[in-house]
């Protein structure tokens, strides 16, 4: 299917890496001329090279969205982009009794005050332009809290709240907001918190991945979701073929979510 993408801009946050880096991917891939983004500019560097030696149109930003001084320059160097995803976010397995008020801040900062900020930026131009969209990426974890990731859990049902909210801003315009409900996904993130699992309990990263969806009741994948499986569905998002699309927070959770939404 094509899907009208070519000669679109587009911004992703956090795509150095994981579920980011395979949206840019996916992006470029359709003809998309992608600006990408990390904390660290080596990284950034690296991961464009990277790209561009598949032929991608790319560029890249260093910014680190906990602070609002470089979030600031990273919107004043963007152009008008087409699309913007709004990926970046922080996770960990922490007690609600560890979590200190410099995490709260520190979480909602990153997870939900970067979408406000790049939203802020970037969408009245869209508006003007009548065509644009911004595709949040959260989180089954925003809708069900787990226990060990409470702080996680509650930006992820705030970004769902903002795009909502969002999306009523552009009532009869061509311009879409939208939310990603994705599922346990491997990602560079998860894949390191599942080797110091399986290496505290002295087993491989392919036995750990197993033992913790094999204990998952409402998973009907039985498998971690990748991030290029992420990835399609917010490129489907980001095209003109999903113009009927708009204010949904659309699931790609591997069945976890038992709730209807």
């Amino acid at each position: 299917m094509d899907l009208k993408l070519t000669g679109k801009s587009a911004f992703v946050s956090g795509s150095t890496q994981g579920i980011g880096y395979a949206i840019a991917t996916r992006l470029a891939a359709e003809g998309v001329a992608v600006t990408i983004n990390g904390r660290d500019p080596v990284r950034v560097s690296g991961a464009v090279e990277s790209l561009r030696r598949n032929g991608a149109t790319v560029d890249g930003i260093a910014a680190d969205f906990s602070d609002v001084g470089d979030v600031s320059s990273l919107c004043d160097r963007l152009a008008d982009v087409d699309i913007l995803v709004n990926n970046v976010g922080l996770f960990e397995l922490k007690s609600f009794d560890q979590i200190t008020d410099d995490d709260w801040q520190r979480y909602f900062e990153v997870n939900v005050m970067s979408g406000v900020r790049l939203a802020r930026a970037l969408m009245p131009a869209m508006l003007d332009r009548d065509w644009g969209r911004i595709v949040f990426v959260s989180s089954e974890s925003g809708v069900d809290v787990p226990a060990e990731m409470i702080h996680y859990g509650t930006t992820k049902t705030a970004m769902l709240s903002l795009g909502n909210g969002l999306a009523k801003l552009t009532k009869g315009t061509g311009v879409t907001v939208n939310s990603v409900l994705g599922g346990p996904t491997y990602s560079d993130g998860v894949a390191r918190t599942v080797e110091a699992l399986a290496d505290a309990q002295s087993l491989t990263a392919d036995e750990m991945k197993a033992a913790i969806m094999g204990t998952n009741p409402t998973s009907l994948l039985q498998r971690f979701i990748e991030p290029d499986e992420i990835a399609n569905m917010v490129t489907f998002l980001a095209s003109p073929i999903a113009s009927a699309t708009n204010g949904a927070a659309i699931r790609v959770d591997g069945g976890v979510l038992a709730t209807v939404l």
